[in-house]
Order: structure tokens, then C-alpha cells, then sequence
């Protein structure tokens, strides 16, 4: 796969005020012919100036192997580029207008992106996902090389009487109501806990709590002990815990935390 790291690297070549020479930085040129638009690789020569003569050339793809990309994208969302690129069934995919930063990427391969796991609940709102999802679709995990696998599960699959809280919207939860003896309740540990401290033990518990879901690495999700935050191996996964309100800054510190120490641990 050739994806310029920055548009930066990409020259716009459908005029040529200054001659055969381009700016020192260009590393690529997408060029206007006949047929449609090509893309070129170059090699500026050695020296002084912002502009410079050209060392090299190579055709990467013609008209023929080329799809242009109509729609408003985010370059620094390098995944959902590669992604686009792959849905047009061409070897080379150019994103952006004349008037626009432009980049291309060619033979389009998710294989070099490395695959994180988020693993949330609903309802109410997947909080954790909705951010990073948001935050992907901004670039900013950009310099990651990452594509992510949300795991949502719906807990109101689990048919229980009782459920953790109002706030997502059900009749009888934790939060409000002292469940009946033998009720079968869906919490998490600190549900739990509250009911054998206050109400006994006469229960059935189905485990809401994302941690439990964990079975595959990396991975990122939360959780609403403090004591369960952190990043380590978590059901013998390696990934990060988040607080159950953790805020965008949080959650992105502990991605890129994350992600450090996961390449660390296997190169």
C-alpha cells in the first residue's frame, strides 16, 4: 500500500507556473492528462529553494486504475480513507478536489492497521465508544495506524427484572427500587455488592459490567471502580480500563498509553 503520511507530500501538478520544478517537500504528484488524472512519484534534486528541479519519475497509476472520490472525507481519518479506498475496486483512490488538500492511496490493504477492540454497554448511551468513535472520525488517532472493532452489548437482551439504573430508561433498577427476594438482576460487581450489603443474597445475577465481555486484545472499556482502572492484562487480554465517566482527554490519554505499551510488549 503507498498512502502519503500527510497531504503535505502531495503536489497538485494541473498547472505548472514555475516549469519542471516542484516544491522540496513533494514526494508525489497527481497530474491531469487526456485520459483523466495520473499519479507520479518523484524525487526532487539535492540543493536550495523551496522549489527544485526533479531528480526521478515513476508512474504509480493512470487513468485507468484511478477512482476520484466525490464525497467531503477527513484525510487524518486514515482508516476510514483506506476503507473508501477499498469499496471503489480500484488500485488507486484520489481523495480531495483541485481547490483542496488531495491524497491518494494505492492497492488499499487494512492489514497494516492494527485492529482495537472497545467493548461497552447500552443503554443507556455506549459513552466510551460514542467518544472514540468521534474522536476516529476527527483524526486523532491518526499517527496510530489504528482501525476500531466496537463490541456494544444491549443489556435489555438479558430479560432480568431488574436492571442498574433509571437512566436507561427501565421500570425497575438498583438505583430506585429494593428488588424482590429471587429477582434476577442484571448489575455489575458493585450491584452486586450493594444488594448482598443491603438486601441479601436471594438473587440471580446476569454480569453487565464490559470487563466481563473482554476476549480479545488490544482493547479499551470501562468500568465504574476506580480499583478495576489501569492497563494491564485483564481476563489474560492486554488493554485499558477507563472510569465509567471518563472524559474524552482521559480516554484518549489512556488509548495512546495504551497503545505505547502494547508495541512494547510485542515490538
Amino acid at each position: 500500500m503507498i498512502f502519503p503520511k500527510e497531504c503535505k507530500f502531495v503536489g497538485n501538478a494541473s498547472t505548472s507556473p514555475l516549469g519542471e520544478r516542484v516544491y522540496f517537500l513533494t514526494q508525489y504528484l497527481v497530474r491531469p492528462t487526456s485520459d483523466g488524472l495520473e499519479v507520479l512519484k518523484i524525487q526532487p534534486k539535492d540543493g536550495h529553494g523551496l522549489m527544485r528541479e526533479i531528480e526521478s519519475v515513476e508512474l504509480i497509476a493512470g487513468p485507468k486504475d484511478i477512482a476520484i472520490w466525490e464525497g467531503k472525507v477527513t484525510t487524518h481519518d486514515r482508516a476510514d480513507l483506506v476503507k473508501k479506498a477499498l469499496s471503489t475496486k480500484k488500485k488507486c483512490t484520489i481523495f480531495g478536489k483541485e481547490d483542496e488538500h488531495m491524497t491518494f492511496v494505492f492497492e488499499p490493504d487494512l492489514a497494516e492497521f492494527r485492529n482495537v477492540h472497545v467493548y461497552d454497554i447500552t443503554p443507556p448511551n455506549p459513552t466510551l465508544a460514542d467518544t472514540i468513535n468521534k474522536l476516529d472520525k476527527l483524526g486523532f488517532f491518526e499517527t496510530e495506524m489504528v482501525s476500531f472493532d466496537y463490541h456494544i452489548r444491549d443489556i435489555r437482551l438479558l430479560n432480568t427484572d431488574v436492571y442498574p439504573c433509571r437512566a436507561g430508561g427501565f421500570s425497575t433498577t438498583l438505583d430506585r427500587d429494593v428488588p424482590p427476594h429471587g429477582a434476577k438482576i442484571a448489575c455489575c460487581r458493585t450491584g452486586r455488592q450493594i444488594c448482598h450489603e443491603n438486601y441479601g443474597t436471594d438473587f440471580e445475577f446476569e454480569d453487565t459490567c464490559p470487563i466481563t465481555q473482554i476476549n480479545a486484545e488490544p482493547f479499551i472499556t470501562r468500568c465504574c471502580r476506580a480499583d478495576e482502572g489501569g492497563i494491564g492484562e485483564y481476563n489474560g487480554y492486554f488493554g485499558a480500563v477507563v472510569h465509567w465517566g471518563a472524559n474524552p482527554k482521559t480516554i484518549a490519554d489512556a488509548f495512546f498509553e495504551m497503545m505505547k505499551q502494547w508495541r512494547e510488549r510485542n515490538g
